[in-house]
């Protein structure tokens, strides 16, 4: 233990504790702007330097480890000044047009600035605007970047893309895509975990909002809504809604008052997954000996990215089943247009989704088969929800919590879990095991599975076949196992994996909060919500059952295979 003191207060800590969480124990604060945990600790910003008593220069916190009889000052005149001209620095070379930023009152910078009381800056404005493809579901605006490195190290340590790199050098230095292409030719899979780590606007999703308000304002279009078990667990946080006000109820309140007629719960097409895409494993099973595994989800279209450009030779053990977004799309635009008596093209189908690659992978060519354009026509981040809700002078706490439409608003608990690293997973073992043994098992008889870790493995008796299985979540854990599989150290029947770390609560889509990483806490929502619901089995899902005998006769029937399974090797 190291004994020293902060601010006049006596602290004591673990030998090799950097100066910043030496502070934070003690229950000071110094303010930081490209810091991350493990991750950037490169003291780049300059922000949280300190004064030690006997040093001429000041100190990066972050990097600096404490010493024993260290004085340290957090806050001195030297301190506070020396701050104040980092951040004018940096402000000189930001976009500082802060009303119309996507991150205005959720902004690192802002708040830094406003807290040193910087009121305007002592030099000259070097604003550098480059050219990006707005089109891209991935917005970058290069005026607004503070090189603080964020993206860079999360893209490489946390993803293994390396999509992000410093470009030029100098005083021109700055971030950009790597190995100076656009970014419609680098790898990204539109994880997002980019836009979730970056502290101020400088990365944000393709605002998709006016498309939808558009279409709310068409008389002739009937608007249909679905909504990702995830974004239950998120969507009031920036709302400043508690978690027991931010129910989905309350969120499908919202949305009809803003409009849509008809708002569903993509826990029904999560279940219809289960169904096919187990029904898919179960048939591989049969034929172990023909069959090539593991077989792999195919639910999360960033993983499905990264697959076919990292390993190309592996696309054909992805599952063939559509993502629930996409099985939604084809239901409602057959199904439910038949159930309605309209032709399909005048339904208007949205999705709230956690993710941007949901952005990408609606807009697929060879992912729409109900022949009326877009199976999905849109696909929106909760964060463009939480916005829409907003810009409608919506105060979502003052509402009364309004059910699903039916039938394609009834999920089970088993379909609210997908939005969990390890749901799909479970969710697919219960249903499995009832098909094979004619009987449900526990509920919670494949729990292994559970927890944050970035790759877990178990061992599951089906029907006295052994089942191998893994779950993994975070792009640079799926590399590793891959790496893994091809020198056969390991070796399983059936593998989960979710681009972002944690599943889709931690996806790149959800609410930011700066240096915290929330996907655990949102998971414990759905998984709480999994332990109330009534139906906890996708296969005893009434609409789900209802939509097989009178629409699509059985999982993995030709009506089946048509609109609810994709070849990956197209698009």
């Amino acid at each position: 233990m190291v004994k020293l003191w902060i601010d006049g207060q006596k602290v004591e800590v673990k030998e090799n504790t950097t100066i910043l969480n030496a502070a934070k124990a003690a229950g000071i604060t110094i303010p930081t702007l490209c810091y991350l945990e493990s991750l950037n600790e490169i003291g780049a910003c300059r922000i949280c330097l300190v004064e030690i008593k006997g040093c001429n220069k000041l100190m990066a916190a972050c990097n600096t480890p404490v010493d024993e009889g260290m004085e340290i000052y957090t806050n001195s005149p030297k301190v506070r000044q020396t701050r104040k001209i980092n951040l004018e620095l940096i402000l000189s070379q930001h976009d500082c047009r802060c009303a119309s930023c996507v991150r205005s009152g959720n902004c690192s910078l802002q708040r830094i600035a406003n807290d040193l009381g910087i009121v305007e800056t002592r030099f000259p404005e070097h604003i550098v605007n480059k050219k990006w493809e707005q089109d891209f579901p991935l917005i970058r605006n290069n005026a607004k970047c503070i090189k603080c490195m964020r993206c860079v190290q999360i893209c490489e340590k946390v993803q293994s893309m390396n999509i992000w790199d410093v470009a030029n050098t100098g005083s021109r230095t700055t971030v950009d895509v790597s190995e100076n292409k656009r970014i419609t030719e680098s790898d990204c899979t539109l994880c997002g975990q980019c836009i979730t780590h970056c502290p101020v606007g400088a990365l944000r999703e393709r605002d998709d909002t006016d498309i939808v308000f558009d279409a709310l304002a068409d008389k002739e279009k009937i608007t249909v809504v679905q909504i990702a078990p995830a974004v239950r667990a998120a969507w009031g946080e920036s709302l400043g809604l508690t978690r027991d006000e931010a129910t989905v109820k309350r969120l499908v309140a919202a949305l009809r008052k803003m409009g849509f007629d008809y708002i569903f719960d993509t826990n029904f097409s999560a279940d219809l997954t289960i169904m096919e895409e187990g029904s898919e494993f179960l048939e591989k099973l049969s034929h172990k000996e023909t069959e090539v595994f593991p077989m792999f989800t195919s639910c999360c279209p960033g993983w499905v990215r990264f697959l076919k450009s990292q390993y190309p030779d592996m696309v054909g053990q992805l599952s063939t089943a559509k993502s629930p977004q996409q099985m939604f799309g084809a239901v409602t635009k057959t199904y439910y247009a038949k159930l309605l008596g309209v032709k399909p093209d005048k339904i208007f189908c949205m999705s709230v989704m956690p993710c941007l690659a949901k952005k990408a992978e609606c807009a697929m060519e060879d992912i729409n088969d109900a022949n009326a354009g877009r199976d999905v026509d849109i696909s929106i981040t909760t964060r463009e929800a939480d916005r829409m809700i907003r810009e409608e002078h919506i105060n979502p706490a003052l509402l009364t919590e309004e059910e699903f439409d039916t039938p394609l608003g009834v999920g089970s608990g088993a379909g609210v879990i997908f939005g969990a690293t390890g749901g799909v997973m479970e969710a697919a073992l219960r249903s499995a095991y009832y098909l094979v043994m004619k009987e449900n098992p526990s509920p919670d008889a494949f729990s292994k599975v559970r927890g944050l870790q970035g790759w877990k493995e178990a061992e599951f008796d089906l029907g006295g076949t052994r089942l191998r299985i893994a779950v993994v979540s975070g792009l640079k854990n799926a590399r590793r196992l891959i790496k893994a599989m091809r020198r056969c150290e390991v070796q399983y029947d059936f593998v989960e994996v979710m681009a972002c770390p944690g599943g889709c609560s931690g996806g790149g889509g959800q609410p930011i909060h700066d240096g915290e990483e929330l996907a655990g806490i949102r998971g414990s929502v759905l998984y709480g919500l999994d332990k109330s619901s009534d139906i906890r089995f996708s296969h005893e899902n009434p609409s789900v059952i209802k939509c097989y005998e009178d629409f699509l006769d059985a999982p993995l029937s030709h009506k089946a295979h048509d609109l609810l399974h994709t070849c990956h090797f197209k698009g």
